[in-house]
């Protein structure tokens, strides 16, 4: 289980921490972008100012309360500003798969993997000791990331995204111990 105590957590580029209403209004933005729309398979089909922060109210703030997601916030570590979404879910005892997006205006800028490097310490020090990632194939710039992140491929094969889409996925893993 995820100890929301630990946030947030942070390096020279990034801080990974929990998503909050202040953050409604880029989330919508980015998760509008047709790149995210595309490879991001969000569990909803749009999202508005209005829907994100019900979102945070209604499963964010529980889930991480609970310990059994993860929706946090990438953030700019010298502003806070929003720069994306990493969330962790389908967590046991010991495993947790994350899934991340980055808002069009941060892309490029390595934050996808710096904040993967601070999921998996994230993860480590709430003691689980594995976190696995998919991405579709088409999704080269997921599939970078994750490899430079220390992620190895696992699989191919056919599964369900949390959009509720059925597609074929790339499926890596990292031991987080």
């Amino acid at each position: 289980m995820l100890d929301a105590s630990l946030l947030p957590v942070e390096n020279q580029n990034v801080r990974l921490r929990a998503i909050e209403s202040d953050d409604a209004i880029a989330f919508a933005e980015g998760a509008a972008d047709p790149v995210v729309r595309k490879y991001g398979h969000l569990p909803e089909s749009e999202y508005t100012p209005t829907s994100v922060k019900k979102m945070i109210v209604r499963e964010a703030v529980p889930g991480l309360t609970r310990g059994d997601l993860g929706v946090l916030a990438i953030a700019d570590s010298f502003t806070d500003a929003f720069a994306g979404s990493l969330v962790i879910f389908n967590i046991t005892e010991l495993l947790g798969e994350v899934g991340f997006w980055i808002h069009p205006a941060y892309r490029g800028s390595g934050l996808s993997i710096a904040a993967l490097n601070l999921a998996v310490r994230f993860a480590r020090e709430s003691g689980l000791q594995e976190l696995t990632g998919r991405t579709v194939p088409e999704n080269s710039a997921s599939q970078r990331a994750l490899v430079r992140a220390g992620f190895i491929f696992r699989r191919r094969g056919v599964g369900v995204a949390p959009s509720g889409d059925v597609s074929e996925f790339l499926s890596y893993y990292k031991s987080v111990d």
